[in-house]
């Protein structure tokens, strides 16, 4: 078992390496594109569409890793708030329905895949580029994310730390 989760560790960890490394291919791809423009030459097709998946990749495979590292936003003035046995309890049941809603969206994300799989169907920009390739991303980041809010369900540590203004 403690194979199994260092895999799934290693996972999310690869996943967020892949989200910064289409961070900075962005940035270049973007000054590539604007120095070719001011140059005065049209900018590969290639680089507007890798752009374009680059941005939705990097915001799903990064994800579930700020969820793990508590780098989403929420607000916990209320949190800061309450004892410590009802922040524990709160925390515990916003991380549970933060859970059903990617399980849902995941499971949403598994038809859209097999639809777009079954149809045939492709992303017609200036390539042909089958939609699942897009797609698969939903229910991989989703269901990485359930997990990591379970683990704040059921784990020792908490989504919130139970003071305002305070982020570790």
């Amino acid at each position: 078992m403690h194979r199994l989760i260092r895999a799934y560790d290693a996972l999310v960890t690869a996943m967020a390496v892949v989200a910064g490394a289409l961070l900075v291919w962005l940035m270049v791809s973007i000054i590539w594109s604007v120095a070719m423009r001011n140059l005065g030459m049209q900018p590969f097709a290639w680089l507007f569409v890798s752009g374009e998946y680059g941005l939705f990749y990097l915001t799903m495979l990064g994800a579930p890793w700020l969820v793990r590292k508590r780098g989403h936003v929420h607000v916990e003035l209320v949190t800061a708030m309450l004892p410590r046995p009802l922040q524990t309890a709160l925390s515990r049941a916003v991380a549970g329905l933060c859970v059903a809603v990617c399980v849902v969206l995941a499971w949403y994300g598994v038809e859209l895949v097999s639809q777009n799989v079954e149809r045939a169907a492709f992303d017609v920009r200036a390539y042909f580029t089958p939609k699942w390739w897009l797609t698969i991303a939903f229910p991989l980041s989703f269901g990485l994310m359930a997990v990591e809010f379970a683990r704040f369900v059921f784990g020792p540590d908490l989504m919130h730390s139970g003071e305002a203004g305070i982020h570790e």
